[in-house]
């Protein structure tokens, strides 16, 4: 679940002239417990007078064969959100706009999301923070007894005076009633649990500007979770990956 960058530069690209919409790939090998596998994200942004949409697939590769070996995708995920901003000229509510969102897991679950977003910069926007407070919605199944959603973004341009290194990422915590099962060796051992929180910062680097390729960026993402996707407790799953910007 990547929402990099690209969230914030949403808000970005309704205040700053010339900035274009993006489109990135990225690819990470996850070194998690029980992971070991590949992910592809493949994000996108466009804006326009009315606001700006912003989507992203995940595919996990850790279908395996009998022998262990991964074979294809398992599962998907995606997103994609809308922010409605009617009034870009007003410097005082420029900032704020209106949201709603999907999100689904294929053969799992899906979910609507409505709420506002708030943005915020330095003078130069190389520092931004994005706040959203989202009424969520819950598939056949699944419920919450405080359905709302609280998400943080951000990102830091050429941190430590590094040029080319950015530093980005973002966390979700939501109501949601959840069973967590304590390990795989022992399913029967669960918890209930009344929230679920997931962050996955980021770090990059724009490894391409050597070589006149300013496409490519290395780095990478830690996913920092509790009570996500079953799991009881408080998990960290470092991935290293690449990222190129079309």
């Amino acid at each position: 679940m990547k929402k990099s960058f690209l969230m914030l530069a949403a808000a970005t690209l309704l205040l700053v002239p010339g900035m274009k919409a993006q489109t990135n790939l990225q690819t990470f090998y996850d070194f998690g417990p029980n992971r070991s596998h590949f992910t592809t994200t493949l994000e996108g942004f466009y804006n326009d007078n009315w606001g700006n949409t912003f989507f992203f697939i995940d595919y996990d590769y850790n279908r395996k064969d009998a022998n262990g070996v991964n074979q294809a995708p398992s599962g998907s995920y995606m997103e994609i959100a809308r922010c409605l901003n009617f009034w870009q000229s007003n410097e005082t509510l420029a900032p704020l706009s209106l949201q709603v969102e999907y999100n689904g897991l294929v053969g799992v679950n899906q979910n609507f999301l409505f709420g506002v977003d708030y943005f915020m910069h330095n003078d130069d926007f190389s520092n931004t923070f994005n706040f959203k407070l989202l009424y969520k919605t819950f598939s056949s199944g699944a419920s919450s007894d405080i359905p709302v959603q609280f998400t943080f973004v951000w990102g830091m341009q050429d941190i430590f005076g590094v040029e080319g290194l950015r530093f980005s990422g973002f966390a979700d915590i939501w109501g949601e009633n959840v069973v967590n099962f304590a390990e795989e060796a022992n399913p029967l051992n669960y918890k209930d649990a009344k929230f679920v929180f997931i962050s996955e910062p980021q770090i990059w680097y724009n490894i391409g500007n050597m070589f006149n390729c300013p496409n490519l960026h290395i780095g990478g993402e830690v996913e920092i979770s509790a009570n996500f996707a079953g799991y009881d407790g408080l998990k960290v799953r470092p991935c290293l990956g690449t990222k190129w910007v079309f």
